[in-house]
């Protein structure tokens, strides 16, 4: 490890550490105490102050969830595990429903001109759209929730796709376009020994950010559609009034969403090439 880098390590050990310290110490202090009225004497006396769980209760409540992750005991009491199972699947087959599509659209419209002049507008019409605006739309059509969850992942994981294989397609440098016709390869051989292996970063790159926009997305999309996954997790627990649960379940996101664009930046790195 070079010095930089254990610098770096040490700097941001250093502010975890006093970030969780501030946060458990000011968890742990007792409320100030305050004047409580005749009404609420009355009623019962006041309520207790909520508090954001400390640290240490999380990191409890994470040895719990983690050491039985794949438990089932009914629909509405599943391990973690399985409901980040539930949301990944979910998100890989959106996702690679989307490279079936979004590649090989990029690539014409890439390497056409006519065909991006002519799509172009559709491309600008939907691409805004908030994907979860799709999800009334695909429950009624489809009819199952499931199927419109994967629908949802796939609209908002086409378009970073498609864009970013356009852009890489168009930009390949013109002279290794030529040598390909000076050698008199086919269109079809020059996209895949010439173009894709010249564009590859650009599209993985592409991929990257569509599935950590697809990782965001889902979890909206099971709050709404609910049974099962890690979205449906988290609003169960809200549901339940336990935020140990629920700041947990936002840390095993967040976890899970480092791993996915981690797994694109390495196979990024493995296709980049130095000119």
């Amino acid at each position: 490890m070079s010095s930089i880098n254990l610098r770096a390590l040490v700097v941001s050990l250093s502010f975890l550490i006093l970030v969780l310290g501030i946060w458990e110490l000011n968890a742990q202090a007792p409320a100030a105490t305050e004047a409580v009225s005749e009404y609420e004497l009355l009623m019962g006396g006041a309520e207790q102050e909520a508090r954001v769980p400390p640290p240490s209760a999380i990191l409890v409540r994470a040895w719990e969830e983690l050491s039985n992750p794949f438990y089932d005991a009914g629909p509405n009491d599943k391990g973690i595990g399985i409901q980040l199972g539930y949301s990944i699947y979910r998100v890989l087959s959106g996702f690679f429903l989307a490279v079936l599509v979004a590649i090989p659209i990029g690539f014409l419209i890439g390497m056409s001109p006519l065909m991006y002049r002519a799509l172009n507008p559709y491309i600008q019409v939907l691409r805004p759209i908030s994907p979860l605006a799709w999800m009334p739309l695909a429950l009624f059509i489809i009819k199952d929730s499931e199927t419109s969850a994967i629908f949802v992942i796939f609209i908002c994981s086409i378009w970073p796709m498609l864009l970013n294989t356009a852009f890489g397609v168009a930009n390949v440098r013109e002279d290794w376009i030529n040598v390909a016709r000076t050698h008199e390869l086919s269109p079809l051989r020059t996209a895949f020994t010439v173009i894709l292996p010249a564009a590859a970063p650009t599209i993985l790159t592409g991929m990257r950010i569509s599935i950590g926009i697809a990782w965001l997305v889902i979890v909206a999309a099971e709050m709404l559609v609910g049974g099962t996954g890690i979205g449906y997790y988290v609003w169960n627990e809200w549901n339940n009034l336990d935020l140990t649960s629920v700041i947990f379940s936002i840390l095993m996101i967040g976890i899970v969403g480092m791993i996915l664009d981690l797994l694109l930046t390495g196979a990024t790195k493995l296709v980049q090439y130095d000119e």
